[in-house]
């Protein structure tokens, strides 16, 4: 068992707000996690500190047997994937979605006049086909649908062949047909052996793939609860990190949440 995340009493503190308080946390390389809890929780911080895009303010987090403040940033961050919708945000929106996976490979966003190896190239439309995007290889990256940019920006988060892969919020925003599709495809690639450790962020239960294995609910801050996911998925949990009276069923893998 090889740890690939480990925050140990981690806080951040922001202009004199506490936004994560005392976070305890690892993460196994062979897990799929995903994160849960109310909008302010502090879970895209929580996934901020794991891409090595920001520091603690106190504790210690280690990403990839790196410890943040005592290694170089800029070495970490190519060997995590990270797709969010501030990265989706940078993206030229006339660049080609093949250029828009294959920059990837350089960590720049933006094709100019850099040289790829053509094993590179190759890689950049392999992804594509895995993701269902191969046919839209030469679009506008600003012409594709809300779905289609979330799977280009998993394709490219999964490019560089990542030992860590953080996902934002991939379903948000998604009408039921793309959350489904997506939810398909995130499920599939988490059960094969050759992903790697993947942490998730999502708001609604309804979205976590089949295949993911543990979850973290945080509210104000703070772990709510910590486990499996049927350790942690459950109504009594959920209704307090909410603040509302919710039903927790499960139909096969996935799971639903409603007013009870």
């Amino acid at each position: 068992m090889t740890s690939v995340l480990d925050f140990t009493d981690v806080s951040v503190v922001r202009d004199s707000n506490r936004i994560l308080s005392g976070l305890t946390w690892e993460v196994d390389e062979s897990e799929r996690w995903v994160i849960l809890g109310p909008n302010g929780a502090g879970k895209t911080t929580l996934l901020q500190l794991a891409a090595a895009q920001i520091h603690p303010s106190s504790g210690s987090v280690t990403v990839l047997d790196d410890t943040l403040g005592r290694t170089d940033v800029f070495e970490l961050r190519p060997r995590v994937g990270f797709a969010s919708s501030a990265m989706a945000r940078r993206m030229p929106r006339d660049e080609r979605v093949i250029d828009v996976v294959l920059t990837a490979a350089l960590a720049v966003t933006g094709r100019w006049n850099e040289e790829y190896e053509d094993v590179d190239v190759r890689r950049a439309q392999r992804v594509l086909a895995e993701w269902k995007l191969d046919h839209l290889a030469d679009r506008r990256f600003g012409d594709l649908s809300d779905g289609e940019q979330k799977r280009v920006q998993i394709a490219r988060a999964i490019m560089t062949d990542p030992e860590l892969l953080l996902l934002d919020e991939p379903a948000a925003s998604l009408d039921l047909g793309s959350r489904e599709e997506l939810v398909t495809l995130l499920g599939g690639f988490a059960s094969t052996e050759a992903a790697p450790a993947i942490v998730m962020v999502t708001h609604h239960v309804e979205e976590i793939p089949p295949g993911f294995t543990h979850a973290l609910l945080l509210a104000g801050g703070e772990i709510q609860a910590v486990g499996t996911l049927d350790e942690v998925v459950t109504s009594e949990n959920l209704s307090s990190a909410f603040g509302l009276p919710l039903s927790v069923t499960k139909d096969g893998a996935r799971f639903v949440a409603r007013a009870a």
